[in-house]
């Protein structure tokens, strides 16, 4: 299905795919599997452009599928490293759990529909608005559950709140595979889906406001969480789960366009941040830990410009692309005029705030700040190749000037490009809205953006020593952002545990060590001996006893006959 929406993805997938393919011939130049690693980001980028050009679900779910293979893969290409390989599974098991429910979500299309293809699909969808059948034992509306069932599937893949914590963990891959995945292909495919099946979702507003509430929590809980994290990809990975927050709420507020628009821009900053960190990493011997890097600007000026470019991006700098796209979200959910609506707008600024901090928090640790590296490190740093440079240099115009210039295209009142893919009620239609609300509240998250700016170079520039007292006294909450929120540890404490208890007590000791070994090897074998032992006596080698032998048989056979 060549529409408008998968043009748009694929211009989206290709150009970060082709800029990650050149990046990586230097990037992983000394690596000796360089070859391995290359197929499987051309596998990786095959199946992303199979799920965005289906034309029915089955083909999207085999697209969906791939990348979630390619992404162990990736994930664990060093495999000789335990955290990558801990990484990768942690991943897999992760969207294994949504992509049970994308399956139950084309069991019940295919039951209701008899088809998964789109066109038939959404043709029919209106027919049976309000319409029940009996699911997991009770009865529910159809097109609720099935865009529950989608929207938890899309949870997995695109890392909301609650199965999220996959995401900052696959930083352990190479760090193109962190901006390929990150950016423009697999953590995307969620926000795809929820837009491709938009003539669904909008006659379910159940699962509209669902959408919209999970999108702003992901959206607040991860840039909490990235405030005191100090490896810098994983603080631009909590970034990428607090921008694709944007993009749900953006989708379950009926603002589809907008999203998609916020998901075009955020491919070129966030792209742009993940490879720049990767070549400040590549320079600084492997050193990920923000506080052990700073200093560089003067040995890796492109470097630091692009970073520069990518977190004013990010932070919704005026006239940058992050600014149209950002802003528009937070406009057309006050415009809503909805307790949804403004459940969004309000934590979506508070957001606004805390990822400029953030941001700028990055860029001046990692970049402006004397450094802490050994006096060899830094002396030794240097610029990249022209295979590095021009991929950084190719997306820091593209976060400069993507949304200028495809800010009418997408999101333009009266702008029809997208009406042949993307379908909203009439009623539901809130971007005019977005253009008379008060200048104050059109101001709250720019105003927002530029004081998390100043705060945070302020802080830490002339402030630092009193800031650092500031975190020693505010030490509870530091230390629960920290631990990010205690989603690991009670995903520890009440699955991995409890599984891993079972599996040794119950399917190992009990099942393989008890029942199958002692039927089986034990059992049998032993038996077979016992029995052959006993056998073995009648072979006396006596012709009389063979022969009484043969007597008794024949006599039984005549008493049984």
């Amino acid at each position: 299905m060549l529409d408008s929406l998968s043009a748009a993805m694929l211009v989206v997938v290709t150009t970060v795919a082709a800029l990650v393919h050149m990046y990586s011939t230097e990037y992983m130049g000394e690596d000796p599997h360089i070859c391995r690693f290359l197929s499987y980001i051309s596998l990786f980028t095959f199946c992303m452009v199979m799920l965005v050009t289906a034309d029915n679900l089955m083909q999207l779910f085999f697209g969906w599928e791939g990348v979630g293979l390619c992404s162990y893969l990736l994930i664990s290409f060093w495999f000789t490293r335990i955290r990558a390989t801990k990484a990768a599974l942690k991943a897999v098991l992760m969207n294994r759990v949504a992509d049970v429910f994308i399956v139950l979500g084309l069991g019940v299309c295919f039951a209701v529909f008899k088809t998964l293809k789109f066109e038939v699909l959404f043709a029919l969808v209106p027919w049976i608005e309000g319409s029940q059948f009996l699911f997991l034992g009770g009865y529910t509306n159809i097109i609720d559950t099935l865009c529950i069932l989608l929207f938890l599937g899309a949870m997995g893949k695109s890392a909301q709140l609650g199965l999220h914590t996959w995401l900052p963990d696959a930083m352990e891959g190479p760090t193109p595979v962190s901006a390929l995945i990150h950016a423009a292909t697999m953590v995307t495919a969620g926000v795809f889906l929820v837009i491709r099946c938009s003539p669904i979702f909008e006659y379910s507003s159940l699962a509209l406001n669902i959408v919209a509430v999970i999108g702003g929590l992901t959206a607040f809980v991860s840039a909490t969480i990235a405030l005191t994290q100090h490896d810098i990809k994983k603080v631009i990975a909590y970034s990428t789960c607090s921008q694709l927050g944007y993009m749900f709420f953006a989708c379950g507020l009926s603002n589809y366009y907008v999203g998609l628009f916020h998901l075009f821009n955020h491919a070129f900053f966030k792209a742009l941040l993940f490879l720049s960190a990767g070549s400040v990493i590549h320079s600084m011997r492997d050193e990920q830990d923000m506080r052990r890097l700073g200093g560089v600007s003067q040995t890796m000026p492109i470097t630091y410009i692009c970073v520069l470019i990518g977190s004013l991006s990010l932070s919704g700098f005026p006239f940058l692309s992050g600014f149209y796209s950002k802003d528009v979200i937070l406009e057309t959910a006050l415009g809503a005029y909805t307790v949804t609506g403004y459940f969004a707008f309000w934590l979506g600024s508070i957001t606004a705030f805390l990822t400029a901090f953030y941001s700028f928090r990055l860029f001046y640790i990692g970049f402006m700040q004397e450094t802490s590296s050994p006096k060899a490190i830094v002396t030794g740093s240097h610029e990249s190749g022209l295979a590095i440079i021009i991929p950084l240099t190719t997306l820091g115009f593209g976060s400069i000037f993507s949304g200028y210039y495809f800010r009418d295209l997408f999101i333009g009142l009266g702008s029809d490009v997208f009406s042949d893919s993307i379908f909203v009620k009439p009623e539901s239609l809130f971007l005019l809205n977005a253009e008379f609300i008060p200048f104050f509240y059109k101001s709250i998250p720019l105003v927002f953006s530029l004081t998390g700016i100043f705060l945070s170079i302020l802080l830490y520039s002339k402030f630092g020593y009193l800031f650092s007292s500031f975190w020693l006294t505010a030490h509870p909450l530091t230390h629960f952002l920290g631990k990010k929120w205690y989603f690991d540890t009670l995903y520890n404490r009440f699955f991995t545990k409890p599984s891993l208890d079972a599996g040794y007590s119950t399917f190992f000791k009990a099942l393989d060590k008890g029942v199958i070994e002692y039927i089986g090897p034990t059992g049998i074998a032993t038996l077979t001996y016992q029995v052959s032992k006993g056998m073995k006596k009648l072979q006396t080698g006596y012709i009389h006893t063979y022969v009484t032998s043969m007597v008794l048989a024949i006599v039984l056979a005549f008493i049984i006959v």
